[in-house]
């Protein structure tokens, strides 16, 4: 490859990040044209050749490492290098249709310089927009994502407290078309990898079912679906999350059934917005999710753009949130039911519970302590910003002389200057 047709082709990769239809240059692997869009609908991209459906057991993030080695090789001219790599990775990995678009431009260049990225016929080119669209799109956010990376370190600004029992966190950052998978250690919060996803095709903030929007919100793994008892559609697994929550239901939202799922096996991955809400990743990806987070403990947030800051940092701003949930937990202790009242709002409901019957039912339980003092154990609290500063507290409520006791969540906002309680449930 001549030295201007791989700079060129490197600088279409990085500022149009997308590639040539492979069909028009690789007839020896020609992707047969499907169609297949959001949650159960077709999503409209290239599939792989049906062999796609056997592919060897590969490590998460190894297929996206390898396309931007590529990627950078053609940056450094090194075009014989950059093909041999695409041509091993579009044989282990028939279903990467990005992959395969790099590989067909980087054959194209051997021959002739590049005169745009998806340098094929004004036909095929017409033909195959869309699609070619939305791998411009793909190559673009992965590139970004890999550009913007987070100083080392640092967290997302949601997670302020977690407790030995969250061993994991996954935080979803849609401008960036990105998961990021925690590891809660010792000393706090270790990113340990990231992976691409898709989110709904008409983007983020869910609001109503059908919209095909992902959510918004601090939400909860609630369980590890087998994948024999689904669709291959759903790829290697499933994992739901708690779509509505409190927050969302105040709100007057509605629609279930957000997971985060793999891809079919045509497919390797899909479009950056491509589903019906869910948020979708590769099969090897959401596998190692699967084998590393614990259903009902794993917090996920999913942001528009993930604000990254020091841990330490995050302390002080909740010293205020802090100083409430002291102030609940020693009324709740000595049952000063005057004070407890006051922390709860106006509109609290809990499954169709009003404030004065939480009163009430607080008042029962004050009761059934007979003095003794309530402790807080594997207390996690969370904080999500949009037009009102919302905590997602959860903890064990354990009276003194027990050993064990109800795992309570509450959902606080704050009014003014205050905190106040707007949902409190047991989940466990």
């Amino acid at each position: 490859m001549q030295r201007a047709s791989a700079t060129l082709l490197v600088t279409a990769l990085s500022v149009m990040c997308g590639s040539a239809l492979a069909q028009s240059v690789d007839k020896r692997k020609p992707p047969a044209a499907t169609a297949s869009s959001g949650g159960t609908a077709a999503d409209k991209r290239s599939a792989a050749p049906s062999r796609a459906a056997v592919r060897p057991a590969v490590k998460d993030g190894e297929a996206e490492a390898r396309l931007i080695e590529i990627y950078k090789l053609a940056g450094q001219a090194k075009g014989r290098e950059a093909l041999v790599k695409a041509e091993r990775l579009v044989h282990d990995h028939p279903n990467f249709q990005l992959a395969q678009l790099v590989y067909g431009d980087l054959l194209a260049a051997r021959s002739r310089p590049l005169r745009a990225m998806g340098d094929v016929s004004e036909g095929a080119a017409k033909a195959g927009a869309s699609t070619l669209a939305e791998l411009r799109q793909e190559s673009l956010m992965r590139l970004k994502a890999l550009r913007e990376r987070p100083a080392p370190g640092t967290i997302p600004s949601q997670f302020l407290a977690l407790s030995p029992r969250n061993k994991h966190a996954i935080a979803v950052d849609a401008s960036r078309a990105r998961l990021y998978l925690f590891e809660n250690t010792a000393t706090g919060l270790k990113l340990v990898s990231d992976y691409y996803i898709s989110v709904g095709k008409s983007g983020i903030e869910k609001s109503v079912e059908g919209d095909s929007r992902t959510p918004l919100g601090i939400y909860f793994v609630t369980s590890n679906l087998d994948p024999k008892s689904l669709k291959d559609f759903y790829g290697s697994g499933a994992l739901p999350i708690n779509y509505p929550n409190a927050l969302d239901l105040k709100r007057g939202k509605t629609g279930s059934g957000i997971w985060l799922h793999g891809t079919p096996p045509a497919q390797f991955s899909r479009a950056p917005l491509a589903s019906d809400g869910c948020v979708v990743l590769a099969n090897p990806d959401l596998e190692r999710i699967i084998r590393t987070v614990e259903v009902r403990t794993t917090p996920v947030v999913i942001a528009q753009s993930l604000q990254w800051v020091a841990p330490h940092s995050i302390k002080a701003d909740s010293k205020s949130f802090e100083e409430a949930l002291n102030s609940w937990h020693q009324a709740k202790s000595v049952g000063d039911l005057a004070t407890l009242t006051s922390l709860y709002s106006s509109d609290f409901s809990s499954y169709g519970k009003t404030r004065d019957d939480w009163t009430a039912q607080l008042r029962t339980e004050a009761g059934k302590q007979r003095g003794r003092s309530v402790q807080l154990k594997d207390l996690s609290y969370l904080r999500w910003t949009d037009s009102t500063d919302t905590m997602v507290v959860t903890f064990g409520e354990v009276l003194s002389g027990s050993r064990t006791g109800p795992v309570r969540r509450q959902y606080w906002m704050r009014q003014g200057k205050q905190w106040k309680i707007f949902f409190e449930g047991v989940i466990g």
